[in-house]
């Protein structure tokens, strides 16, 4: 085992010699590997300080780490063996988790498409490293936002104090096409200073000031509130615009830069390439990006701007639900990007933005649910997903970072989508509603329905104070966070089988014995009946909960049952189709699919029923369910009726499994095993 997680994580990722190169964005630390094949993905899941693997096309990797990925980025940079190259390589992991079925199917929707990938990746790699700065930026106008509401600074544009504190934010925003050319330069394998002085030339004083020049023709847009005109250079017609905070133009310009400095690569020596290059890049990229370039990126973004505003303006109800119940989608895949561009080119093009209202009922949803797990954590005494959710909600709720709840998560947990949605669609609607009943009033007087900022934040509790129709936001992310949290703990966000593993585990830890349940105190002779017929009668025995062939669990073929981490008990090879309660008590989970039921007694023994194995991927069909949870059973009962035909057709074991979930609360739990049962005979003996 090795020392350190930044060795643990080299190690299971199939070692040094496997990398090819590592970054990290603000959660993850993102591998590009020789092999993905050589990684140890079960290891890294189960990896203290690691929230989640992320397998993705090709042979890129993704660890989750969190908020202090950056930390665990310089420990890896700093290991020794991360300065050579060897042959080792690590063991591939041989079982699936359920975060590694949500990965593969991520990997598959992000790989059908080569070209669509690699573009999403390079969208991705422009914004990921200036995300810290825009999150710090973002943070200080909320603040200055909230101490203006509370009248403890003045909204004043004039004196110095506030120029000072507006210039800390607004040199991230104005710059921001420096800083998206320079990434994405650098994406591209191309020197990234040369793309930034580029992008750089449009923004100095001397190419602005051409709009003020006499010669040149100027033209106001109402509609967008921006102002374009066209100079005459060199007897050639060059549209002129402000190019702050604009991104899409650096995005372009960059591509296009790559074609050309690698081209020019091919045909000057190289003994001579490092003045030729940028000197003809400059020249000729330069005069593309401020002749073409720049005014095509300037149309693409106002275009799609104005689209999105008349959408929001025409369908606002509409808007403002399909963004959050998209999000959860897009988010995984990394398919936001072109949506948080977007908002930042219509702060720059309009002065405010629309989406970033609807954006932030989904992030709040996101949270919710979170802290529904978390609540559910300290009930059960479930440590390890205490301390994550913990971490997730904090990065969340203060930092607007939704990646920890999504990787270390939700993407584990297949049920939490089905509850976080109906919190999305609830808070989308609530916005739709009061947004088009109360509308936003932008700085230019313009009615907008929905939700504005001025600014681009990370939607947090921080940054609420940015909203404008501030109380709106408020209430809808409010529902949002509420419904997916009330949801969560309500029904849960594990299968029967999750729930009862952590149970197990909780119990094992806590070692506490459930005591007998005994008649307390002297009773007069003529009560002592009646007494006794009102106590509750110790279970000492768990019959077999359907006809056939009862085997031991290690003969099943399932290494979790084998283990006995879920409880000693045993298996049975059906020969009937009716499932029956092997004890009396309330029905606790009831599977979705049919395939597993837990029961606890009104003495506190735990039972499991499990139906086959693999059997959830049926998705209930095949299964007659009888019962619903919460409900009360007697020993015999019917659970389900299950067609096994169609089991075996499907390729599973049709082998029913049941355990007692909280063996350690008691002296000994004995299987009866190497006999022929019929439904309802006792299989295990309890004694207390």
């Amino acid at each position: 085992m090795a020392d350190s997680l930044a060795s643990q994580i080299i190690t299971a990722i199939g070692g040094p010699e496997n990398v090819r190169s590592l970054t990290h964005c603000a959660t993850r630390l993102r591998f590009e590997l020789v092999d993905a094949s050589k990684v140890d993905q079960n290891s890294l899941e189960h990896m203290q300080g690691v929230l989640g693997a992320v397998p993705q096309s090709g042979d890129r990797f993704q660890v989750v780490i969190g908020g202090g990925v950056a930390t665990v980025y310089e420990n890896i940079m700093h290991l020794p063996e991360m300065a050579g190259v060897g042959g080792a390589s690590a063991s591939d992991d041989g079982q699936k988790s359920n975060a590694d079925v949500k990965a593969e199917a991520r990997s598959k929707a992000r790989g059908k498409v080569a070209w669509l990938d690699s573009f999403f990746e390079y969208l991705s790699d422009s914004f990921r490293p200036i995300l810290g700065v825009l999150l710090g930026a973002s943070i200080i106008i909320a603040l200055v936002n909230l101490l203006i509401s509370l009248n403890v600074i003045p909204n004043d544009e004039v004196s110095a104090g506030w120029v000072f504190v507006k210039a800390i934010w607004k040199g991230v925003f104005y710059f921001l096409p420096i800083m998206v050319a320079y990434n994405a330069s650098k994406k591209l394998k191309v020197d990234p200073w040369l793309g930034g002085a580029i992008m750089a030339m449009l923004m100095t004083p001397q190419f602005t000031g051409l709009m003020d020049a006499k010669t040149t023709t100027c033209v106001e847009n109402a509609a967008l509130g921006t102002k374009s005109c066209m100079a005459n250079i060199f007897g050639l017609p060059m549209a002129l615009s402000d190019y702050s905070g604009n991104v899409f133009v650096p995005l372009l310009m960059a591509a296009v830069l790559a074609l050309v400095y690698h081209g020019l690569k091919r045909i000057i020596p190289e003994s001579v390439q490092l003045v030729f290059v940028p000197f003809f890049c400059m020249i000729i990229v330069g005069a593309l990006t401020a002749f073409i370039i720049g005014p095509i990126g300037v149309w693409v973004g106002n275009g799609l701007g104005v689209g999105l505003a008349w959408m929001n303006t025409h369908a606002p109800f509409i808007f403002a639900i399909i963004i959050p119940m998209l999000y959860p989608f897009l988010v995984p895949l990394g398919l936001h990007w072109p949506l948080n561009a977007l908002m930042l080119m219509n702060i720059q093009t309009l002065g405010y933005d629309f989406i970033q209202g609807p954006m932030g009922v989904w992030n709040f949803a996101c949270f919710g649910a979170t802290a529904g797990v978390l609540f559910l954590a300290v009930r059960d005494k479930d440590k390890d997903m205490r301390q994550t959710a913990l971490g997730a909600l904090a990065a969340g709720l203060l930092g607007g970072v939704s990646e920890p709840s999504l990787y270390g998560i939700h993407l584990r947990y297949k049920l939490i989508y089905k509850r976080m949605l109906v919190g999305c669609g609830l808070g989308g609607v609530v916005i739709a509603i009061l947004g088009w009943l109360f509308p936003s009033v932008t700085a230019a007087g313009q009615t907008v329905h929905g939700v504005t900022t001025t600014a681009f934040a990370f939607t947090s509790l921080l940054t609420i104070p940015v909203f404008n129709q501030m109380w709106v936001y408020a209430v809808s992310i409010a529902v949002s966070f509420l419904t997916s949290f009330l949801l969560i703990i309500t029904f849960d966000y594990r299968t029967p089988e999750q729930k009862a593993e952590v149970l197990a585990r909780t119990s094992a830890n806590q070692k506490t014995a459930v005591p007998s349940v005994e008649a307390k105190g002297a009773a007069p002779a003529a009560a002592t009946a009646t007494a006794t017929a009102a106590a509750t009668t110790t279970t000492t025995v768990v019959n077999a909960p359907v006809a056939g062939h009862v085997i031991s669990l290690d003969e099943t073929g399932d290494p979790v049952f084998a283990s006995r981490a879920l409880g000693e008990g045993v298996g049975i090879q059906p020969a009937d189709s009716t499932v029956v309660a092997p004890v009396s008590g309330v029905l606790q989970t009831v599977a979705e699919t049919g395939h597993a039921f837990g029961i606890k007694t009104d003495d506190g023994v735990e039972v499991l029923v499990h139906v086959g194995i693999d059997t959830v991927k049926m998705n209930g069909e095949g299964f007659d369910v009888k019962v619903k949870a919460n409900e009360h059973v007697n020993a015999g009962d019917n659970l389900v009726v299950v067609d096994f035909d169609k089991v075996k057709e499907a390729g599973y074991s049709t082998t029913t499994l049941m355990t007692v979930l909280n063996t350690v609360a008691f002296a000994s739990v004995t299987p009866k095993t190497g006999v022929d049962v019929k439904a309802g005979e006792s299989v295990i003996d309890i004694q207390r």
